[in-house]
């Protein structure tokens, strides 16, 4: 009998840790699965005729808010041509509201709900007792009918009628949701958790993960009960033991895979577990391997900050959901969080200079208005993490504000991904603003190749959000949003803006920008407005020459405006930037620079 368990991911570089979880779980129980991944990217008519031609017996989904729509579609035209194979699925897009789930996809034969593992092993058993009227011979029925009967249904009289006796099995099943041959659909009792040690480890082959981020887990459950997270579903925290967890981090250092994501909901919720972890990886790091986790900054500890400031840079990366500043909507959203050590912990960490730090803010939340927001979002960008996560609250099926949505007037998307689009707070013409202020944020900001730019730009507003939020206007007026732009065309509009607002510093944010264009990259083509290098070509020349740098990947070019930190100054003598290409930051990945004084330049190519 062939089991297909397929995922359908975002991107190709992603890859799905339930779908191997699953599977490895079920080989370790002497079931064999087969696996399938595609992207929503891949064309359905393509995936429909991969999977048609694997011919499975049974087929199983992994179903999540950016897929649900997808495999919805998928399994309705698969069912067309395949209507005897059973259709399964799983994931925290379906284990609410079952039913009518069921209901309205008549192709999908049944539900595992919630934690997977054990439930899919025990349907295993139950595909592979049971069998189909195509694979057996009559003999062969009678057969398997008297041995179902004897194992379970003892006591009960036998009927003769085959499936109701796959009915009894199922409903020996917890953790399922079905619909029954008279059409009923029935809900099992959600089953108990598994320890954490007995999940077998799923990456024994990294063939199948080469440009792909590997997802690990060392525990399961939150402590904290957010009011929009799926995650305060589960009250109950497991951890994997410290020496198991050990051993399959020393896998991933051996192989020198580039990045492994814990999926741990806060990772630092026990202090034990996080120490021993970052312990481990500090003493045993390759040089290669980054390890992300999402932690909860104000539970950081002293003696972890101590720890993970002496780490190699990017030897680690945090992700930290502030969600607000408001002390009214963290407590409504029954978030727990000390904004002052937030606020302490994050620029403890930034102060290291190794950390790579990315911070998240969630617009649409409970008694945050247009105005509040602004204001968290000011305050957040305050704190210059590597990246600011400006997302949209999501209002999911199973969550407490899923049940409390009408109270808060909060209308959503019907369709995945149930983004907020006004509420009893925010108004739909001020979530568009938002959403202005977003892209912008992603397009200048959280991409990095305008940060000396902002820097100078910040100085001339009161309100950073006030700044995007007019940036976004400027190219929505000039109809640059709907366009691909190139770095230096980018970088003209960027000017104009400027020179907009800001007029009388427009050499600055010429320089600036000339700054962050080559600190990235050495540029093939320069803006229209940049100074003609020509006639310092010669200077440069014989300095490259005279250090022997002149076959070096790298740019020689001099700025008045920029100080030695790459940061705005009031003029003053200038200064001469070398760009060197060959070797990078290994936190911002931007080029190393020298910074030459006019006197140096003069004296070395006299």
């Amino acid at each position: 009998m062939k089991i297909l368990l397929t995922a359908i991911n975002a991107k190709y570089i992603h890859s799905n840790l339930a779908v191997y979880s699953l599977q490895a779980y079920a080989a370790a129980h002497g079931h064999k699965i087969e696996r399938a991944e595609y992207t929503i990217n891949n064309q359905l008519e393509d995936i429909l005729e991969k999977i048609y031609r694997q011919k499975p017996d049974v087929l199983l989904f992994s179903c999540y808010i950016w897929n649900i729509e997808y495999v919805k579609e998928l399994v309705s035209e698969f069912h067309k041509l395949r209507p005897e194979v059973p259709i399964w699925v799983g994931g925290p897009e379906v284990s609410f509201e079952t039913e009518r789930f069921l209901r309205e996809n008549p192709a999908v034969t049944g539900i595992m709900m919630g934690e997977g593992e054990r439930t899919l092993t025990e349907l295993c058993d139950y595909f592979e007792q049971c069998e189909q009227d195509t694979q057996f011979t009559t003999k062969n029925r009678e057969e398997v009918q008297t041995e179902l009967v004897r194992a379970h249904a003892e006591n009960e009289k036998r009927t003769g009628d085959l499936s109701e006796i796959k009915e009894k099995m199922l409903e020996k099943i917890d953790g399922i949701s079905y619909r029954r041959s008279d059409g009923i659909v029935a809900i099992q009792p959600l089953r108990s958790l598994l320890p954490m040690d007995e999940l077998p480890f799923c990456y024994a082959n990294l063939k199948d993960f080469e440009h792909r981020i590997i997802y690990y887990e060392s525990s399961r459950g939150c402590p904290f009960s957010c009011s929009y997270c799926l995650s305060s579903v589960d009250k109950k925290l497991r951890f994997r033991s410290l020496p198991l967890v050990y051993k399959e981090l020393q896998f991933f250092i051996d192989a020198k895979v580039p990045q492994v994501k814990f999926v741990d909901r806060t990772f630092n919720c026990q202090h034990e577990h996080a120490m021993g972890i970052w312990k481990y990886i500090k003493e045993h790091d390759n040089g290669i391997t980054n390890f992300h986790f999402e932690i909860s900054a104000d539970l950081l500890r002293e003696d972890e900050l101590e720890l993970i400031s002496d780490m190699r840079p990017g030897l680690i990366q945090l992700e930290i959901g502030v969600q607000s500043t408001n002390g009214d909507t963290i407590r409504e959203i029954h978030r727990t969080m000390r904004l002052e050590e937030v606020y302490r912990a994050v620029n403890r960490v930034k102060a290291g200079k190794n950390i790579h730090q990315h911070l998240d803010l969630i617009a649409g939340l409970p008694f945050e208005d247009y105005q509040r927001f602004q204001q968290s979002f000011n305050d957040i960008y305050a704190l210059h993490p590597q990246q600011l996560q400006l997302g949209f609250l999501k209002v999911l099926k199973g969550s407490y504000m899923y049940e409390h949505a009408q109270e808060y007037g909060l209308v959503y998307r019907s369709r995945p991904p149930y983004e907020v689009m006004s509420s009893k707070w925010v108004s739909y013409d001020e979530m568009l603003e938002i959403r202005l202020v977003e892209e912008m944020l992603e397009l200048h900001y959280n991409s990095g190749q305008f940060l000396t730019y902002l820097a100078v730009l910040e100085q001339k507003y009161d309100s950073v959000f006030q700044l995007f939020l007019d940036m976004g206007h400027y190219y929505r007026s000039n109809g640059y949003l709907d366009c691909n732009h190139n770095r230096v065309h980018r970088t003209e509009i960027v000017l104009d803006f400027a020179a907009a607002v800001d007029p009388e510093r427009k050499d600055v944010y010429q320089e600036a920008l000339m700054f962050d264009l080559y600190k990235i990259e050495k540029s093939k083509s320069r803006p229209v407005w940049a100074r003609d290098l020509s006639l310092e070509k010669k200077k440069t020349s014989r300095y490259l020459r005279a250090h022997g740098m002149e076959k070096k990947y790298c740019h020689l070019e001099r700025f008045y405006w920029i100080d030695e930190e790459g940061q705005y100054r009031q003029g003053g003598e200038p200064l001469w930037f070398l760009f060197d290409y060959e070797t990078r930051d290994s936190l911002t990945n931007e080029a190393a620079i020298m910074v030459i004084t006019e006197a140096q330049m003069e004296g070395e190519t006299a």
